[in-house]
């Protein structure tokens, strides 16, 4: 896992980076400089320091680490489900993301199978434990940011010009007692009308866990997949997000923000508050007028 954290990288205070060690790459946050230009103090935000007292509550692990093992957090990255075999990819495992790629893909299935390098493990992973593989060389990401960007954008806008027809991946809401303000990642399988779709869930099974759940639904109840590519270093107190969360992603708002990189959110159709990770959060966005629309964006407008 060749990993360059010098060039012209500026590692700062406070700043959000990965650490290279034990076989992968761990989030930290520089807490402190050492006595050399090149040393710097991080906090694990995954890994916890042996507890002295014997009580269960360990805190989080700090030590001095070389600028060769650091790199900047990678962007926050949704995937649409597109992974195919033979994709590079880091897999988030034991507390740390690995190098890995795509073995084995299933149809209709929400799981892919990624054969971990340094484990020598073919290992079975949901989608928001899965992100693009990517190298920091020379203070650049190698693939290129702007690929991804690009082609995110380039994806919306396809969607927005062609309508959903078979094989399209999208998101499906359901408004029943219980499901309101959540949305599941599905695919239609055919057009079942007019203003009408046959979708099958990705993640929502019928009784007995035997298949996928197959249903038709409403065109005002379905929306094509987000883009996938969504940079986002943290999450700020009262922003509207999506928290992923029984195979859907429910609609919430922050209204705490806790240490190692931890957020509560509070849901208005439940009145409750749940604690989630980063890797669990993403910001919400609504499909208005056939164009994906940050919430910020529509307060703007408001």
């Amino acid at each position: 896992m060749p990993v360059t954290g010098g060039g012209d990288a500026n590692f700062e205070v406070g700043a959000e980076v990965e650490v290279s060690t034990r076989g992968a790459l761990f989030p930290a946050t520089i807490i402190g400089k050492g006595s050399r230009a090149t040393i710097f103090t991080v906090e694990y935000k995954t890994l916890k320091a042996r507890s002295t007292t014997g009580r269960n509550k360990r805190k989080a692990l700090k030590e001095e680490v070389d600028m060769a093992v650091l790199r900047p957090s990678p962007p926050r990255e949704r995937s649409s489900y597109a992974f195919e075999p033979g994709d590079e990819v880091d897999a988030f495992y034991n507390d740390g993301w690995r190098e890995g790629v795509i073995a084995i893909t299933s149809a209709g299935s929400s799981k892919f199978s990624v054969y971990l390098r340094d484990l020598k493990r073919q290992l079975d992973f949901e989608c928001p434990e899965l992100r693009l593989h990517r190298e920091w060389v020379s203070g650049k990401w190698v693939p290129p940011l702007e690929e991804t960007i690009v082609s995110a954008s380039k994806e919306a806008k396809a969607i927005k010009q062609e309508e959903l027809s078979e094989g399209s991946l999208v998101e499906v809401r359901i408004d029943e007692e219980g499901f309101r303000g959540s949305w599941y990642a599905a695919k239609v399988v055919k057009v079942a009308g007019q203003d009408k779709y046959l979708v099958q869930f990705k993640g929502l099974r019928i009784d007995g866990d035997k298949e996928f759940l197959k249903e038709k639904v409403d065109k005002q109840n379905i929306r094509p997949y987000p883009p996938e590519a969504i940079i986002v270093d943290g999450f700020d107190l009262n922003e509207k997000v999506d928290a992923f969360l029984n195979d859907g992603w429910w609609e919430g708002v922050i209204c705490k923000i806790l240490k190692g990189g931890r957020y509560k959110v509070y849901f208005k159709e439940s009145d409750e508050e749940l604690v989630f990770e980063h890797c669990d959060l993403r910001p919400h966005q609504d499909w208005i007028n056939e164009t994906w629309v940050m919430a910020s964006q529509r307060l703007n407008k408001m």
